[in-house]
């Protein structure tokens, strides 16, 4: 299935059209798109009976990308994971891999839907495309071998990260330094894996005013989607709906000789194919202030 948030409620998107979810079970499922990770089997079984494919391609030009908002817009937890690309570790200056996954979180004030204008705080902001896993069910001590049996489908996202507070002070600042208002763009739609050829290996990338910054597979990840669910889940308790962002391979800003950051007027791409991609414009505060003036 592709799930879109689509004005705020929740979307079966099919090759020929969309289905509102709650008008078309009569009431049956709510209409807010988080509420589907609470009964997600059960909608996995009422979407199959109506004759929803598990492949269905949908053409996302046909709809305003305005009235996208996050697949997932309130989750409880909103985990992050550093260095899980060999390739972004060695261009951030480490000489030893992490033997278990390094784990942060973002806000969820910062989540945002795919299609926005970010307003840049002062300091240096940053790129990190990402897959984005969201859970389907509650998970404590899962075993590897049925990670993806918790998770319930893949989305794209932006690690949006501001530098100089992430690295202020005497321990970063990870958490706030990515957590801004619109630093967690997600979307434009969550694909479940058996939609996906190899949810494992999936390539995805970005690029600034067109040129690409960014390119790998998931593949490559040091922790796959399956043993982070395994690791998170040995330690917390993950919830239906829980977002967890798997990580960025090389190419950011930072890791560039000289650095290279956004600026007002950038345009940041970044996709995963098979599943679609995001567009932020960047916005001085001045030309924020401006357009929220003009909005009212």
């Amino acid at each position: 299935m592709r799930i879109a948030n689509l004005g705020g409620r929740l979307t079966l998107l099919l090759a020929d059209g969309v289905i509102d979810v709650a008008t078309a079970s009569n009431g049956r499922f709510s209409p807010d798109p988080q509420a589907a990770y609470e009964n997600f089997d059960d909608l996995k079984r009422w979407a199959a009976a109506q004759g929803v494919p598990a492949t269905a391609e949908f053409d996302l030009s046909t709809l305003d990308p305005a009235t996208l908002g996050p697949p997932a817009p309130a989750p409880r937890q909103v985990f992050a994971i550093g260095l899980n690309y060999r390739d972004h570790a060695a261009e951030g200056g480490f000489t030893t891999l992490p033997e278990e996954p390094t784990v942060f979180t973002k806000f969820s004030s910062s989540l945002s839907g795919p299609v926005t204008d970010v307003s840049l705080p002062y300091g240096e902001v940053d790129w990190e495309v990402e897959i984005v896993a969201v859970i389907s069910r509650t998970a404590r001590d899962v075993d590897v071998s049925k990670g993806w049996d918790h998770v319930a489908g893949l989305t794209v996202g932006q690690d949006l990260s501001e530098r100089r507070l992430q690295m202020r002070g005497p321990a970063p600042q990870f958490c706030l330094a990515k957590s801004h208002p619109g630093f967690s763009p997600t979307g434009p739609v969550l694909v479940t894996p058996d939609e996906l050829a190899d949810p494992d290996d999936l390539t995805l990338g970005c690029a600034v005013n067109g040129e690409e910054m960014q390119k790998a597979r998931t593949a490559d990840m040091l922790f796959s989607i399956p043993q982070l669910v395994a690791y998170l889940s040995s330690i917390v308790t993950l919830y239906p709906g829980d977002v967890i962002f798997t990580g960025t391979p090389a190419g950011v800003g930072a890791g560039r000789t000289p650095s290279r950051f956004l600026g007002p007027g950038d345009e940041l791409r970044s996709w995963v194919v098979g599943i679609g991609e995001l567009r932020q414009r960047f916005l001085s505060r001045t030309d924020s202030v401006v357009a929220s003036a003009s909005a009212g």
